[in-house]
């Protein structure tokens, strides 16, 4: 029974998420999160405008320690009550902290609007998904930041938080997915948010350090698997994989670039503005509309292989711990 309390929650998460995605149109704890984020952010500005910096400290540890409070709260209640009980109402926040599907489904919409030859629609689609600019966006850029984003996501999105959740359960997705929404809204190096967005932007990097690089890993052999390049992959990632400003985002993205054969990353459009950026990968084949598939299977196996060895991870370790 123990292990079950250990391993259901993480399973019974990831099957609801293959089967429904991310519920758009149902409360999401994520969009709470945003709107406390926000309006933390106007009480800090207000009443700390001079000292931005640790008012950005201030706003992050405090949306952190609600985010953490109120799951924790609910769960140590739910299974107070009824450990099955507790066990569907932490299933269900788990799925709520990973968005495989959604990440498929969005990439999706590109992939089924350029193969209607529907340019305008797929640069709409892809804007959904990626910060960038997309009106001077061709087909081939389109497809690679599509690419970009299902690679750098399988990590954000998938394998980050489910590692948390392996180590704390589902109070340790809330934990992470706090600090990457953060991140998300208020992380930019430009004059708006440089100081109240600085603590969170590095702690997120902090966080995201190791479940990059081990889901990098995973990713290699996954190409293998997959009948991808696998040698490549590796190849590439002990090249490329710094090739970011992030100290993070290019892990999973040059394992894609080199198990597709396909050079992503470059220089990109921001607001209007130019920014440089190295390139990942080489340009062994023109990238093409199958890559998003591709990138896709890649992050799906990836994904059930990192779920896999956190059930495994949890009952190791916690096992015979009744939590």
């Amino acid at each position: 029974m123990n292990n079950i309390v250990l391993v259901l929650p993480l399973l019974t998460g990831f099957f609801i998420d293959c089967l429904l995605g991310d519920p758009y149109k149902l409360p999401h704890p994520i969009r709470a999160t945003g709107r406390l984020i926000s309006c933390m952010e106007k009480k800090v500005r207000k009443t700390m405008s001079d000292k931005l910096r640790l008012g950005g400290v201030v706003l992050a540890l405090t949306v952190i320690l609600i985010s953490v409070a109120v799951p924790l709260a609910i769960l140590y209640g739910c299974y107070k009550v009824n450990t099955w009980f507790g066990i569907v109402i932490e299933g269900i926040m788990c799925y709520y902290m990973i968005a495989p599907k959604c990440l498929k489904t969005e990439s999706m919409k590109v992939y089924n609007a350029l193969q209607e030859n529907d340019t305008e629609k797929a640069r709409y689609a892809v804007s959904m998904i990626v910060g960038r600019d997309t009106d001077v966006l061709d087909e081939k850029g389109i497809i690679k930041a599509t690419v970009e984003t299902v690679a750098e996501n399988t990590s954000d999105g998938v394998t980050a938080p489910l590692m948390y959740m392996s180590l704390f359960g589902a109070v340790g997705g809330f934990f992470y997915k706090s600090v990457n929404t953060m991140d998300s809204m208020i992380g930019y190096k430009n004059e708006k948010y440089a100081d109240i967005g600085r603590f969170s932007a590095r702690l997120d990097d902090v966080l995201n350090f190791l479940p990059s690089r081990i889901t990098a890993v995973i990713m290699i052999f996954a190409s293998f698997v997959l009948g991808l390049n696998g040698k490549n992959a590796y190849k590439i990632w002990r090249r490329d994989r710094h090739n970011h400003a992030s100290p993070n985002s290019a892990q999973t993205e040059s394992v894609c670039a080199g198990s597709l054969d396909v050079q992503l990353a470059g220089d990109a459009y921001y607001f209007g503005e130019l920014h440089k950026k190295q390139f990942i990968g080489d340009d062994v084949r023109p990238i093409e509309n199958e890559d998003i598939r591709r990138a896709n299977k890649l992050m799906y196996l990836t994904s059930v292989i990192v779920l896999v060895l956190g059930m495994i991870f949890r009952i190791t370790v916690f096992g015979g711990i009744f939590i």
